[in-house]
């Protein structure tokens, strides 16, 4: 398994990050064990977890995802053999979540959330701590109209409260590194300038939304990874399962993610089902596998540190890790591309979110 350095530190990471999110609603304790079995013995060394997780979102299963981590370190006793990450949340709707009043990662809401977090994974630390989304006003799962309703007053002090708050922990030796998640090129220069500023912890990467329906992050964002070494984290490589072809036409497997969870979404208009026809058929016509295609496109951006995919299966599971040993030739490519400029960002260009 191919290891990329995580920013400017001295971790090396697994190029497939193991996703967790549906262990604890779509996946029970033994499959999330069987998948970390696996995926461990394949080489992968990095898992990505939440406080939020596991998705759907819901009050009896929130968190119930870093407990499943947690009781196969104890049972494995792995934890050394893992980088392991994991996310505090920004603002939320959900009523019964955490209520985090304000516009930034306060001291007290990071505290409150990182020893809870802790306590599931049954672990000291977490190496990588990601902030989930921003508290200030921004463009993230799918929108990219920037209204005045977003512009957030003294933004930047929020930044710089929540770096400060994070270097506590780090010294603590609680965090070893940090970590952005659905931001914006904005934000990402802001945490740098300021962590280089005021001598505070430096971000590392970030961890946003990318595939074939969605290469937003070539616009503005894969400019600073590539030259700010802060990597992407890429998720949804697979479009929340939809560059597999298994819900065209209106279809909905049973035991499928969307038809655990069909809430609306940026990967159900009809510009992004024509754009997954197409490279569907193009997977195929080159005799490939349309998921292992999607993933391998990930995997083959310089911008990119690691690839986060998941599976509800053990046997999709297999399929997506396999992936890493492909390598796309240049038709392939070409063809890629121009499924792309005829049709770019179909899932973004909707404006769901």
């Amino acid at each position: 398994m191919e290891k990329r350095k995580l920013g400017t530190t001295d971790i090396d990471i697994s190029l497939i990050c193991l996703g967790t999110m549906t262990w604890g609603q779509q996946n029970s304790e033994d499959e999330g064990h069987q998948q970390m079995d696996y995926a461990v013995d394949h080489g992968i060394n990095f898992f990505d977890t939440a406080e939020l997780y596991a998705i759907p979102p819901s009050k009896e299963s929130q968190g119930r995802t870093e407990e499943i981590i947690g009781t196969w370190f104890e049972k494995s006793g792995k934890r050394d053999e893992v980088i392991l990450a994991s996310k505090i949340a920004g603002p939320s709707s959900l009523q019964w979540f955490a209520n985090r009043e304000g516009n930034s990662f306060s001291r007290k809401h990071i505290e409150h959330a990182l020893h809870e977090s802790l306590k599931r994974l049954k672990t000291d630390y977490i190496d990588l701590y990601q902030l989930h989304w921003p508290y200030r006003g921004a463009n993230n799962f799918g929108t990219l109209d920037y209204t005045a309703d977003m512009i957030t007053p003294k933004a930047e002090d929020g930044i710089l409260e929540a770096l400060h708050a994070l270097d506590g922990y780090v010294k603590a030796g609680k965090i070893r590194h940090v970590g952005l998640s659905n931001e914006t090129p904005w934000g990402m220069m802001k945490f740098i300038q300021l962590a280089e500023k005021h001598d505070l912890p430096r971000m590392q990467s970030v961890q946003n939304a990318y595939n074939l329906l969605n290469r937003v992050h070539e616009v503005g964002m894969a400019e600073v990874s590539v030259m700010e070494k802060i990597g992407l984290l890429a998720y949804s490589p697979l479009g929340r399962g939809r560059l597999s072809g298994k819900y065209l036409g209106g279809a909905l497997p049973e035991g499928t993610a969307k038809a655990i969870d069909n809430r609306p979404g940026r990967y159900d208009g009809p510009r992004a089902e024509k754009a997954t026809q197409d490279y569907v058929a193009l997977a195929e016509s080159h005799g490939l596998d349309p998921c292992q295609m999607a993933i391998a496109f990930v995997n083959m951006q310089p911008w990119v540190t690691s690839n986060i995919i998941g599976a509800t299966s053990m046997e999709q599971l297999k399929i997506n890790i396999a992936a890493h040993d492909m390598k796309l030739d240049e038709d392939v490519i070409e063809g890629i591309n121009r499924i792309h400029y005829a049709n770019p960002n179909p899932t973004e260009l909707d404006g769901k979110s």
